[in-house]
């Protein structure tokens, strides 16, 4: 507990601008992953079901790219900048969206959509009022994990000196100090928790209330 107190004392103002960076690439990365994911998932589900059978596994590849790995090869040619971090993480936060929401458009009953059109909707309208409506748990579920990983994710900035929780991390493994290793676990695991609670709230206000209850 002292140590935790000592912690606090010693790098409190620099956790929280820890905290501050961690959360501003989160935030932004997965925001764009979340444009680029829904754009994709939208074109995906209006073409032919083997075009996605190639997309998808394609778009997957790059989450089997290691972290370490992604950002190392980036930085040759972007440098030490934020958007470094940010094309990294967008990139690992899109799949998770991409999957989940085009997953949930194509779950849309076709007599619904047939029921829409019937009544006078352009194909627009049958995406914004019909589809998107009723595969927004879906979609938040991506949302949620995407976010989730980023988090984790993000920890990596702090290797090519970006800062974020991951620099307590790194430097608590180097130099075999369990206080900063902690110092930056905790919070990190703290803000994905906040964040997650965060996106169930915006999504059980946005959520129709009769479709409340209804499962990804």
């Amino acid at each position: 507990m002292s140590a935790a107190i000592q912690f606090l004392e010693t790098r409190g103002s620099d956790l929280v601008t820890a905290v501050l960076v961690h959360l501003q690439f989160v935030v932004v990365s997965v925001g764009i992953g979340f444009v680029m994911a829904m754009l994709l998932a939208i074109m995906l589900s209006r073409l032919p079901a083997k075009v996605s059978a190639v997309a998808l596994p394609v778009l997957g590849v790059f989450q089997t790219v290691p972290g370490l790995v992604f950002i190392g090869i980036l930085f040759m040619y972007t440098g030490i900048r934020p958007l470094t971090v940010i094309i990294a993480l967008s990139i690992y936060a899109l799949f998770p969206i991409l999957k989940n929401s085009y997953a949930g458009i194509l779950s849309v009953p076709e007599a619904m959509k047939e029921a829409a059109r019937g009544c006078g909707m352009t194909d627009l309208q049958i995406l914004c009022k019909v589809e998107l409506p009723l595969a927004m748990s879906s979609i938040f579920a991506g949302v949620r994990m995407s976010t989730i990983y980023t988090v984790s994710w993000a920890v990596l900035a702090a290797m090519i000196g970006l800062g974020g929780l991951g620099q307590f991390i790194f430097i608590g493994i180097e130099t075999n100090n369990q206080v900063l290793i902690l110092g930056g676990a905790i919070p990190a695991a703290i803000l994905a928790v906040a964040l997650a609670m965060l996106i169930d709230f915006v999504q059980d206000k946005l959520t129709p209330r009769g479709m409340k209850g209804r499962k990804p």
